[in-house]
């Protein structure tokens, strides 16, 4: 979430999702994404049926024990303390994306 608005300069659409299909393309958002990325791609490249085993496998059934997993649904001094304690990576991040977009244009 944090990095949603570097996107755009890249050349990237936004999405809130966990995985993206776009054309030849598969992203994953976020850390906690990895999981379904990988079974998004186990579908897409071997079966469905492939991916549902491996899900099983690894007993991978999400259950977590807050809602605070997003901007859109943590508590609102979570979220002011997270971009307070993030505020200085921010900005360093910001500007190699500025560098990086202006060497794309």
């Amino acid at each position: 979430w944090s990095a949603m608005d570097n996107l755009a300069p890249l050349g990237a659409i936004p999405t809130k999702t966990r995985v993206c299909v776009d054309r030849n393309r598969v992203t994953g958002g976020g850390v906690t994404a990895g999981i379904d990325f990988a079974l998004t791609l186990v579908a897409q490249l071997v079966d469905r049926r492939t991916a549902e085993a491996i899900q099983l496998r690894l007993e991978y059934n999400p259950a977590p024990p807050f809602n605070a997993g997003s901007p859109d649904t943590a508590p609102a001094e979570v979220l002011s303390l997270m971009k307070e304690r993030i505020a200085p990576f921010q900005q360093r991040r910001s500007e190699a994306i500025g560098r990086a977009a202006a060497r794309l244009e």
